[in-house]
């Protein structure tokens, strides 16, 4: 009998075969330096994307930095007590089917995927990116390993953290020439008002605009925005998800996948 685990992954939801595979990669659980909190994924970055790639006929592998269980921001958890995240009635969704549940569990590492298996690659935010995605030379290489073979890659949030270090072939960082977006540093300054503290290591955009021969773009503050060039995807922040996957399925289309 087919598990419900596989059977989110590889049939679409309305029952038709699915076009491809699109890979999304999540953090690992980790703790924050700063707050000491419990830190992960953000809920919207993951299913806001997601109902864009079944919607369009995608299947979906989940994949993490470390493999294993994953778990979701607090904050961005629809039935945290803070209800902060009350709103994300398509997060509420997906938490009440046992099959998404179930994809959050024993994921595989990213080191054991390859870009040869899947149509895309979308890398999910949060908090935990901060840490997990930082340095991490296996998912650079996965990432550039998408993007230098000319499939969409796509990343949102604090996931963008891996473009301030992702290198090309020719040494060159992958970001050189390209206009992208990610976390803000305005949006920083209001999610460390909101809680009293400093809550992230460092801002994605004070480095970003450290890099000579890039672009960094941003939009009013949480205002959904997301950016393609070239087949490089990136979205400002967790209401940008779905923008940033719509264009993953424009780029799609085009390439006939």
């Amino acid at each position: 009998m087919t598990s419900p685990k596989t059977l989110l992954r590889h049939v679409h939801p309305h029952g038709a075969p699915p076009k491809g595979r699109i890979l999304m990669v999540a953090s690992s659980p980790s703790v924050s330096d700063q707050t000491g909190w419990p830190i992960g994924f953000w809920a919207a970055e993951l299913t806001h994307p997601m109902l864009v790639f079944q919607e369009a006929g995608y299947a979906i592998d989940l994949v993490s930095t470390e493999g294993g269980d994953l778990v979701m921001d607090g904050y961005s958890n629809p039935t945290d007590p803070s209800g902060y995240s009350a709103h994300d009635v398509i997060s509420l969704g997906f938490l009440q089917k046992p099959e998404f549940n179930a994809l959050l569990r024993n994921t595989r590492k990213l080191s054991e995927v390859s870009h040869g298996d899947y149509a895309a690659i979308f890398l999910v935010g949060g908090q935990g990116p901060m840490y997990t995605f930082k340095g991490n030379a296996d998912l650079q290489r996965l990432f550039v390993s998408f993007h230098e073979a000319g499939k969409p890659a796509a990343a949102v949030c604090h996931s963008t953290t891996v473009l301030l270090e992702a290198p090309t072939r020719d040494g060159e960082l992958l970001v050189k020439g390209k206009t992208w977006t990610g976390f803000a540093d305005a949006e920083e300054d209001f999610a460390d008002q909101a809680v009293g503290q400093k809550i992230q290591p460092y801002r994605i955009e004070t480095e970003a605009r450290k890099i000579p021969g890039t672009t960094f773009s941003v939009a009013a503050p949480f205002a959904s925005h997301a950016i393609r060039d070239g087949n490089l995807v990136t979205g400002q922040q967790q209401n940008s998800g779905a923008a940033a996957a719509e264009l993953v399925v424009e780029l799609l289309a085009g390439q006939g996948a």
